[in-house]
């Protein structure tokens, strides 16, 4: 019971982990990355598709992304997603290929990115704890109902918070990249 109580919340955790990552990489960098336009939706036929179905995204240089439709007449609702999201990227059209330039990032964007970074840590943070209540909760009501003693909850509680650390140092550990990694000129 206690082994069901960890790894549910070890899975837990892990899943906030994991969105950390995927968040972290919606946060742009000076260099170019199809993960960049991973949340950009493109009307495609009434409903809102992902970007990455309808289209092609290569790397054309370190700050360049390439964008190749796989329909003609899908460029202009590619052009104005892409505007319409809050990634301040401008396409530029030729024929039915898009170039996306990556613009320089000043001071005061690099800082603002990494407030955005932290911000989405400590989300992933209070995710984290909130899977250590949860588990702690179902030990609560196992000793509660006499399924285990006193003595196998106060190991699970030691158990489920080296892992809640583990995470947590995991968290601060990506953070700790991603920001090395906005601050680098």
């Amino acid at each position: 019971m206690i082994e069901n109580i960890k790894q549910e919340a070890k899975v837990q955790m892990q899943k906030s982990l994991e969105a950390l990552g995927i968040n972290f990489n919606k946060i742009r960098t000076g260099r170019a990355h199809p993960s960049i336009l991973d949340g950009i939706k493109v009307d495609y036929y009434g409903s809102d598709t992902p970007l990455s179905q309808v289209a092609n995204i290569s790397v054309l240089d370190a700050r360049t992304l390439s964008i190749s439709p796989w329909e003609k007449q899908l460029t202009p609702q590619i052009e104005k997603a892409i505007m319409k999201s809050d990634l301040g990227l401008n396409p530029s059209t030729t024929g039915d290929l898009i170039r996306l330039p990556m613009p320089m990032l000043t001071e005061e964007t690099r800082k603002n990115y990494t407030k955005q970074a932290k911000s989405e840590a400590e989300s992933a943070k209070i995710s984290v704890r909130n899977a250590r209540r949860d588990a702690l909760g179902h030990l609560k009501d196992l000793l509660k109902d006499k399924e285990i003693g006193e003595d196998d909850e106060r190991r699970g509680q030691d158990e489920i918070q080296k892992i809640t650390d583990k995470f947590v140092a995991d968290i601060d550990s990506a953070l700790a990249d991603k920001e090395t990694d906005l601050l680098k000129i």
